[in-house]
């Protein structure tokens, strides 16, 4: 018998409810694999049906169709001579689990379900299937008179199993798994488990890729073993998009990496491998053998089949690879713009409409487009004929072959600056010449007609005419002044979009972009229903400072030499009037804070879960170099002031390309209250009371005391200290006060 292996999986842009589209891309990653001589093939999470469907979960039809693709699927003769390791949803004793259905040659070998959900952040995996509690164990699975049909079997082991080969034993983890304490790849390789496959629905978030590949690594190199990881791929219908990575790695090492973003709408990863070198690694580990005698062993379903050929002396093995890492600033030119991709050619739009500020943000917008771009063009000359055939679509023009990415740009992209009275030429110079070097079809016009058109009705029915504080005017006017020109920026952006193509004797309408970033939404820094209202935001999970690490990249990978002035330009919204032509009005001037403060906040609130009070306890030491307790104080106060009066625009936030895990997205991910007691009294008196505490030894801390006595300092810091151990107990030992 022989010993070595050649195992498959995949990364495939599947669609939520596209289930011709999935059936077809599983159907050929099948045959990629048979292709390239894998006798095993694994696909990603709930593949069949897409991971992203949330509540059709709940519909009858979802299971149905489900079961419809499956059943073609067994049919099909590509599936014949491979084990096929499929994921969708099954209905068992009325209750839905999320599963993975393995199969041979027409027959349905097991059925395992998964045993830990995903169920923070972005995902809600309890509210539409139940886990399998009962480890180690299973029952028998009716099949639908569809399958039985089909198969000839009636029932199918259903639970937690494993398969036994005539050559080695493989187990199922999905997605989750991998992540929780107590993985069951712990216990399957102890239990003589040689080869673990995860099947993920596993989104992007900028810098997850070193997690993901840790995991899959350790996983390995403490038990032994051979581990294939599966992944979705692309937009399947909302704002995360799943990167791919799909790997397969065996004792510690990588030897297959898939890519991270990709075009590509079937990837498949195939290795060959040698199932002795499983075998002598677990050897010399004492420990872990001796775990190995008192572990509970695992159901085994038996098939009679092999994964390796009897004759494979001669069978080249596949070498371990290092893994290669972007850069946070690559990954933002690259996944938004596959994100962007996936949405624009699924949504049947003819491209995008940009308002162009000459801002950082907006040009980041334009930036992913033209990164998009690039994308589409490499693609197409390595030869991938369906983007070929989506792009052709999208331009309506059959005969169509994008080769310069500035030209394909022009076609998707229009961009457009829209001045006022209070815009500097400054700006309107940068946002042409940016449309100029990447291509875009650009458009200029100014809104101060509208604008009056608007104030004069007002004027006409109250007889009163705002001012800007500038000119006289309170708060209350000048604010209104503002947003009046915002929300008159988003009324002709739309109707731009409608009709541009239209105006120029094209087909089709275009989605407008917004470039709000993830900073300014937490913030509340934005006009409601201005431009930051859109169809989709590429960078609106972006922070600020990744955003301009990102912007630069552009200026150099791509050559465009405006994104410099851009850098080097303060942030400003240029609604306020000028004075003397020059800008008045800064973004951080008037939120009160930086955008790198900003970024500090947005993780304490989200990623540590911190509270006004925590926060403050927090940044007194984080900032105990550059600021004094009533300092961080004001500037903690003044931050949760601002997020709760503005927490009602996440309401109508647009939906955003998710990249951070501080993103205030009210709608799916950043579930909290927009209604608030925005003096926070109780909260911000526990505050005061320790400001008061430390104002009263303070010494170390610049600008304050400076002239205590040495005892006093001393006396100061065991009070700081004796404080936070105080807070460490309340918050880490549940003492309650």
């Amino acid at each position: 018998m022989g010993r070595k292996v050649t195992v498959a999986t995949c990364a495939l842009n599947q669609w939520a409810l596209d289930f011709e589209g999935n059936f077809q891309r599983i159907l050929k990653s099948i045959q990629i694999a048979k292709g390239k001589g894998a006798r095993y093939r694994l696909g990603p999470e709930l593949e069949i049906c897409g991971y992203g469907c949330w509540d059709h979960y709940h519909e009858s039809d979802t299971l149905l169709h489900s079961l419809q693709v499956l059943a073609a699927l067994l049919d099909a003769p590509a599936t014949q001579d491979i084990i096929c390791d499929v994921g969708m949803p099954i209905m068992h004793r009325n209750v839905r689990y999320n599963c993975r259905v393995i199969f041979l040659n027409r027959k349905i070998l097991l059925i395992r379900p998964k045993m830990a959900l995903a169920n923070e952040g972005n995902y809600r995996e309890l509210r539409w299937f139940t886990p399998w509690a009962r480890s180690r164990q299973t029952e028998e699975y009716v099949l639908p008179r569809m399958l039985q049909d089909l198969t000839k079997q009636k029932t199918v082991p259903f639970g937690d199993v494993v398969l036994a080969t005539q050559d080695t034993c493989i187990g199922s983890e999905i997605c989750e798994e991998l992540w929780t304490p107590c993985s069951p790849h712990v216990n399957m390789g102890l239990d003589g488990v040689e080869i673990i496959t995860n099947a993920s629905g596993s989104h992007h978030v900028l810098r997850k890729a070193h997690t993901r590949v840790d995991l899959v690594t350790m996983a390995t190199s403490k038990n032994g073993g051979i581990y294939l990881l599966a992944n979705q791929k692309g937009c399947d219908g909302d704002r995360l998009y799943y990167d791919g990575c799909a790997m397969i790695a065996m004792n510690g090492s990588i030897f297959a990496q898939g890519t991270q973003f990709s075009l590509d709408d079937v990837e498949v990863l195939t290795a060959t491998l040698d199932l002795e070198d499983v075998r002598s690694y677990r050897a010399e580990i004492s420990s872990r053998n001796l775990e190995a005698t008192r572990v509970n062993p695992y159901p085994r379903v038996t098939v009679d089949f092999a994964l390796s050929v009897s004759e494979d002396l001669l069978e080249p093995v596949s070498e371990p690879v290092e893994w290669t890492y972007h850069r946070p600033e690559e990954e933002i030119s690259l996944g938004p713009a596959c994100w962007l991709w996936d949405f624009l050619r699924r949504s049947n739009q003819a491209g995008f409409f940009l308002p162009l500020s000459g801002g950082v943000d907006s040009a980041a917008s334009a930036c992913v487009v033209y990164s998009m771009c690039c994308l589409v063009c490499e693609a197409v000359k390595s030869g991938n004929q369906q983007v070929l055939t989506d792009v052709q679509n999208l331009v309506d023009e059959s005969s169509y072959t994008p080769q310069d990415p500035r030209e394909l740009c022009g076609r998707l992209l229009t961009t457009c600056y829209m001045a006022s009275e209070n815009s500097s030429q400054e700006t309107h110079n940068r946002a042409t010449k940016l449309a100029q070097q990447i291509g875009s079809y650009h458009i200029s016009l100014n809104i101060d007609p509208a604008v009056k058109a608007i104030l004069g009705i007002f004027s006409l029915v109250t007889g009163k005419f705002p001012r800007f504080s500038a000119h006289g005017g309170s708060s209350r006017e000048n604010l209104a002044l503002q947003n009046v020109q915002a929300r008159i920026r988003m009324v002709l952006a739309y109707l731009f979009a409608q009709l541009s193509l239209w105006s120029r004797g094209a087909r089709g309408s275009l989605l407008v972009l917004g470039s709000a970033n993830v900073d300014e939404s937490l913030l509340g820094y934005l006009t409601k229903y201005d431009c930051s209202s859109a169809d989709i935001n590429p960078i609106g999970g972006i922070s600020k400072t990744d955003l301009r690490a990102f912007v630069q990249l552009c200026a150099e990978r791509f050559q465009l030499p405006v994104l410099q002035a851009i850098l080097s330009a303060p942030a400003t919204a240029e609604l306020e009037p000028l004075a003397d032509g020059q800008v008045s009005q800064m973004d951080e001037e008037d939120m009160g804070m930086t955008y790198t403060e900003l970024s500090i906040f947005g993780r304490l609130r989200k990623v540590a879960k911190a509270g006004p009070y925590s926060m403050f306890c927090k940044l007194l030491n984080m900032w105990k170099d550059s600021c004094t307790p009533r300092q961080v104080a004001e500037k903690v106060k003044r931050f949760f002031s601002k997020y709760s009066i503005n927490r009602h625009k996440m309401t109508t936030l647009t939906p955003a390309y998710h990249a951070e895990n501080y993103s205030p997205d009210d709608n799916r991910f950043d579930l909290r209250p927009f209604l608030y007691n925005t003096r926070w009294p109780w909260q911000f008196l526990c505050i005061d009371n320790q400001v008061g505490t430390a104002r009263q030894f303070c010494v170390s801390y610049p600008g304050e005391h400076a002239g205590a006595s040495f005892e006093e300092k001393n006396f100061f810091k065991c009070e700081v200290a004796w404080c936070g151990l105080f807070h460490f107990l309340c918050t880490y030992v549940d003492i309650h006060i």
